[in-house]
């Protein structure tokens, strides 16, 4: 059996309820996550989306996560477009290396049942 330990997380985004941010992001003025300026703009990674109930929604990785994230918040080509309000926590792993990037992604898509990834995905709820 393979044993895979996963980082720690570096960030922790939790979606503010009234956010009084007037920022140009939508998932800052929008959808509350105001403290959406924390994550780094070139730094790659894996991150994670959380509903209320603390359920794994999706998980994508990135070359840029600021960037990505955000796109899933304002991209109409989304896998999450129709979910977004149900996204309460956003987690951050920065992941230099990408062949690290993309077993984190496929382990924790199935080991943890992410709702919304399917292309990744060998379990079937």
């Amino acid at each position: 059996m393979i044993n895979i330990e996963l980082p720690q997380a570096d960030y922790i985004l939790t979606r503010k309820r009234n956010p009084e941010d007037t920022s140009e992001a939508a998932i800052a003025r929008e959808y509350g996550f105001t403290d959406y300026h924390k994550i780094p703009r070139d730094k790659p990674g894996v991150f994670l989306f959380y509903d209320a109930q603390d359920r794994l929604l999706f998980v994508g990785k990135a070359r840029k996560l600021r960037m990505r994230i955000r796109k899933h918040f304002e991209d109409n080509v989304s896998d999450i477009k129709n979910h977004r309000d149900d996204v309460h926590k956003i987690v951050v792993l920065v992941v230099d290396n990408p062949m690290e990037r993309d077993i984190y992604e496929t382990y924790i898509i199935n080991t943890f049942e992410a709702k919304y990834n399917t292309d990744k995905a060998f379990f079937r709820s």
